[in-house]
């Protein structure tokens, strides 16, 4: 069985993967923030009285398209975040390193698809939801196999 040292080394294919992972989500939530802001100027929608760019202008906190983007980040920090944990002590279960590895890249993938199809590019679910639960549903999966490593 290989030490806690070696697995959480970037030899080891499945921590270099959740890192490679971990980073990519991390740009993604930092981007997020810049997507508000855009929304935030493209619509004229300021939440506090020192940022109007104009007296002309009002706080406003209603704007659809910035309140989407914020449901969207939100939505990141609450499903993220905990993948990021778990993920962590997945890679210290010494999974397969085909299903970790894969199961990484599905949350990645899923948390991106995620935003651009509720964010970016309004499209009508399923296709949010589809995204949502591919990722959720990894996260759980590795989850179960920390609890399940950990118990027994």
């Amino acid at each position: 069985m290989a030490s806690p040292v070696e697995l959480l080394s970037l030899s080891n294919p499945v921590f270099k993967s959740f890192t490679f992972w971990v980073g990519v989500l991390v740009i993604k939530i930092f981007l997020m923030s810049l997507l508000t802001a855009v929304q935030r100027f493209k619509t004229k929608t300021f939440a506090n009285p020192e940022d109007l760019m104009s007296p002309k202008l009002k706080v406003k906190f209603d704007d659809p398209n910035v309140e989407r983007v914020r449901r969207a980040h939100r939505n990141d920090l609450e499903n993220i975040l905990p993948f990021f944990a778990i993920g962590l002590l997945y890679v210290l279960t010494n999974p397969a390193a085909f299903v970790a590895i894969n199961l990484f890249r599905a949350v990645g993938i899923a948390r991106i698809v995620h935003t651009i199809v509720y964010a970016v590019v309004v499209v009508p679910q399923p296709s949010r939801a589809l995204a949502f639960f591919v990722a959720l549903g990894a996260t759980v999966y590795m989850a179960l196999q920390v609890v399940l490593a950990a118990a027994f």
